[in-house]
C-alpha cells in the first residue's frame, strides 16, 4: 500500500500516506503532489516570502502545465474519434 510508483516523466509519485501526512487537500492530490509537498513545506519555513521557493514553485507549476496539456490532448483525441462532436 505504501509503495511508490513513477510518473511518465520519471518522477516518484507521492503516496497516499505522504499526502495525508502533508495535509494536502483532496483536490491537490494529483500526479504533481510530489512537488507540492516540498513547496508547501518551503513556504511555511520561509513565511510565504514571494522571492523564496522559486525553484520549487516553478517545478510545480510546470508539472501542472504539462498535466493540463495532456488533458487537452486527450480531449482532442476524443473529439476526433467522435468526428468533432462536442459533449456539451
Amino acid at each position: 500500500m505504501g509503495h511508490t510508483s513513477t510518473s511518465s516523466e520519471g518522477l516518484v509519485k507521492a503516496t497516499r500516506e505522504e499526502m495525508r501526512d502533508a495535509k494536502l487537500p483532496i483536490a491537490y492530490r494529483d500526479s504533481c503532489a510530489n512537488l507540492l509537498i516540498p513547496l508547501n513545506r518551503c513556504r511555511v519555513d520561509t513565511y510565504y516570502m514571494p522571492w523564496k521557493c522559486e525553484d520549487e514553485r516553478h517545478s510545480y507549476e510546470k508539472c501542472q502545465y504539462v498535466e493540463f496539456k495532456k488533458r487537452v490532448a486527450k480531449m482532442d483525441e476524443l473529439r476526433a474519434s467522435k468526428d468533432g462532436a462536442r459533449s456539451n
